[in-house]
This record gives C-alpha cells, sequence and structure tokens, in this order.
C-alpha cells in the first residue's frame, strides 16, 4: 500500500510541493508590500488578509456543487493557470510604477476565489487517486510537503524580498503554479466521470445536500466547528503578526523570513508524527491531543519582547504549526474516508464554507481590534480564543475513534440527506 512508487500521487505531491513553497513567498510578500512600499495602516493591512479568504465565504459552497459535476483534475488545471495570470500581474504593475493598495487587494481576492476551487477539488481528488487505506499516508506525504514549505519558503522569501524586493519576489510564487500545472498534466490515472444519479437536480438541491450531510454526520461536524474556531482566532492573530514582527520589534524582511521558516521545522514535525499519532493512541485521541497543543503557541506570541522575541515567535510557530498539522492531516482523512465519493465536493466545499469563512472575518476583526486596543491587546484577545476550539470535540463520537472509519452507505446517506435541516443553513 505505498505511495513510495505510485507514479501519479508523486506527480501531484510534486507540484503541490512547489506550488506551496511559492506560496510562503506570497504570504510575506504581499503584506510587506503593503507594509513597506504602500504604507498602508494597521487595519489595511489587516482586511488584505481577510479579502484573499473571503471568495471562501462568496463562492464557497457553489463551488463544491460545481466540482461535483465536473472532472476534478480539469478544476486543478484551470485553477493554477488563474493564480499564475493574477500574481504574475504584480511584477508588471510595479515594473511600470502603478502598484497601488486597490491592486493588492484585487489579486488577493481573485487569488482567493481560484483558491477556492483548487482546494475543493484538490481534497476530492485524492479519494479517485489513491485507496481509502492510503489516505492518511497521502495526506501526511502532502502535509510534510506543506510543512517543508513552511521551513523553505519563508527563509527563502525573505532572501528574495532583500535582494530583489517584496514586489518581485512574488514571481516565484506565480511560476510555482506553472509548474504545477506540468506535473497534473503529466498524471495518467483517467478522470472519473462526475456521478449525477438517475436525475438531474439544480445547484441549490446540491449545495442543501452538503450541508446536510456535514450537519448530521456528527464527526464531521465536530471537527469543522472546532477548525472553525480556531481559524477565527488564528485569523484575529495573523493579521496583526507581522505589524508586531515589523513596526513595533524592527525586524527586517530577511528576519522575519528566518523566524518563520525555523517555527516551520514544528510543522515539519506534526506532518511525520500524525500518522503515528494516530496508531498509537487512535485517530480520534490524536485529532483531540494535536488541536489542544496548536492552542497553546498564540500564547507565546504577544510574550515576545526583547532579545528573547524572535526566539519565542519562533517556538509560538512551531507549536500551532505544528499541532495545527497533525490535526489537519488526522481530521482531513476522517473526512474523506466517511464521506461517499459523489458527495465528495461538496462536503469539502461545506466544511470549508465554515472553517474558512471564519478567516476573513478573523482578518477584520484582528485589524479592527488592532487599530482600536493596540497590537499586543489584540494578539493576547487572539491567544485565549485559540485555547478553545477542542471544547467542540469532547460531547462529539471524534474522541472515541480508533481507526479510520468505513465511508457511509447509501441506505445510511437516506436519513441524512432526506432529513430537514435542524438548524438554521448558513
Amino acid at each position: 500500500m505505498s505511495l513510495w512508487r505510485h507514479r501519479d500521487f508523486e506527480l501531484l505531491w510534486a507540484g503541490q510541493t512547489v506550488s506551496r513553497v511559492g506560496t510562503e513567498i506570497s504570504v510575506l510578500a504581499l503584506p510587506l508590500i503593503a507594509i513597506q512600499i504602500l504604507h498602508a495602516t494597521t487595519f489595511e493591512v489587516g482586511s488584505l488578509t481577510a479579502v484573499e479568504t473571503l471568495p471562501f465565504l462568496l463562492v464557497g459552497l457553489p463551488a463544491g456543487a460545481w466540482v461535483d459535476r465536473m472532472r476534478r483534475r480539469r478544476v486543478l488545471l484551470v485553477a493554477d493557470i488563474g493564480r499564475l495570470v493574477a500574481l504574475g500581474s504584480i511584477p508588471i504593475a510595479s515594473a511600470v510604477g502603478s502598484i497601488t493598495l486597490v491592486h493588492l487587494f484585487i489579486v488577493a481576492f481573485v487569488t482567493g476565489v481560484f483558491t477556492v476551487f483548487f482546494d475543493v477539488a484538490y481534497q476530492s481528488y485524492l479519494p479517485e487517486l489513491v485507496d481509502r487505506r492510503q489516505l492518511v499516508d497521502g495526506n501526511a506525504k502532502l502535509a510534510a510537503s506543506e510543512s517543508t514549505a513552511h521551513v523553505v519558503g519563508p527563509g527563502l522569501g525573505g532572501a528574495l524580498i532583500n535582494w530583489v524586493g517584496a514586489s518581485t519576489a512574488v514571481v516565484a510564487d506565480a511560476l510555482s503554479y506553472a509548474l504545477s500545472f506540468l506535473c497534473l498534466i503529466g498524471i495518467r490515472t483517467p478522470a472519473e466521470v462526475p456521478e449525477r444519479g438517475e436525475h438531474l437536480t439544480s445547484l441549490v438541491t446540491d449545495i442543501r445536500e452538503g450541508l446536510r450531510f456535514v450537519w448530521h454526520e456528527h464527526r464531521i461536524r465536530a471537527v469543522a466547528f472546532c477548525t472553525a474556531t480556531a481559524n477565527l482566532f488564528g485569523a484575529m492573530g495573523g493579521a496583526v503578526l507581522l505589524l508586531l514582527m515589523t513596526r513595533v520589534l524592527g525586524f527586517s524582511g530577511g528576519k522575519i523570513g528566518l523566524i518563520f521558516a525555523c517555527g516551520g521545522l514544528g510543522a515539519l514535525l506534526g506532518a511525520v508524527t500524525a500518522p503515528w499519532l494516530a496508531r498509537r493512541f487512535g485517530v480520534g485521541r490524536a485529532i483531540l491531543v494535536s488541536i489542544g497543543l496548536a492552542g497553546v503557541g498564540p500564547v507565546l506570541v504577544p510574550l515576545a519582547r526583547g532579545s528573547l522575541a524572535p526566539m519565542m515567535l519562533a517556538l509560538a510557530i512551531g507549536l500551532e504549526g505544528g499541532g495545527g498539522v497533525a490535526y489537519n492531516i488526522n481530521q482531513v482523512s476522517v473526512r474523506q474516508a466517511i464521506c461517499p465519493r459523489r458527495l465528495q465536493g461538496r462536503m469539502n466545499a461545506s466544511v470549508r464554507f465554515l472553517v474558512w469563512g471564519t478567516l476573513p472575518l478573523g482578518g477584520f476583526i484582528g485589524g479592527a481590534l488592532g487599530s482600536w486596543l493596540g497590537i499586543r491587546e489584540t494578539l493576547w484577545i487572539a491567544a485565549a480564543g485559540s485555547l478553545l476550539p477542542f471544547v467542540w470535540l469532547l460531547p462529539s463520537p471524534v474522541p472515541s475513534m480508533k481507526e479510520i472509519p468505513q465511508p457511509l452507505d447509501e441506505p445510511q446517506l437516506e436519513p441524512i440527506l432526506g432529513a430537514v435541516v435542524e438548524a438554521p443553513t448558513p
């Protein structure tokens, strides 16, 4: 069952590794363009981080229904090209001297729209490419690449920003999407034809099915609310973190990149140990423990002062990243295993609507609180909230899960999809 000789998975893995490294460069570069070149305010910087995730609220639900009607690899290819074009416009605008804050907001939003479709299709595509028993291994390898990107990307991004400037450094991210596109083109596994059932259904009906499935499947609902809470307070802190580093602590782009790179080692450790945690303690307890650990990291951020500040920030990022990555590997694997193939896109989109929908809200709140109360005060509020997400898991069946569950069959789906939603639909 090893994936080391699974050619198509290795192509998917290679493309994502390169694109994730590129993404980490833009994570630093875009806010630094706003901070250093355009002299944006605290609220404007927070809003910029929020706008990139705003599409998950606006198009997240219909994206899932559309993805379930399309060949998923085709969606991935179009999304890569779209992000390549959007990000490529920044160095071009900078070269002719016309880069503006409005341009950054547009690029962030357009990139976010394509990311919505890519992420929904991507999580739905993995079960199509590998066996159900390989899901944890596949997600662990993909998360390990993402964690490696957290180590390599910020350091590389910081060096590029110091060398060629933040605007030009974005080119590396744009090119990474081109390489991801080429890897996806090389996959030979025939694309699955979308299952449409006996009767054609409307887009609204498909969206309602996805929401009903997530709401009534108690394990998926618990991890969705847990992740949404973590993302809300994580985005609040993230909205002002770079401002703490640049305007309060006076760090350069290179030093910031080094701090994120050192902290990224924790995420890499989380990716490597996640399968072991699931085997040793059971997948449910692994999910519970890892999200609890992730909540400890943000407490160290507002405490960072003086000569110890770089070390404390790196440790904070490492704890949050390590716990968060281990949590995501196991909870995503559980969701992918439980959900039938025909509902994967809608399930992933409904979950993403909930968990990523809190990111723009957290970004706007973080930017507003940073302007009103101050940067450290905002970080303390975010840190307190980051200790709460695990509470959603305690009354659910998640902690008692020992192994990756079997997918639900059609008879089990009937009471779920035919039921009336018990709470207001988002």
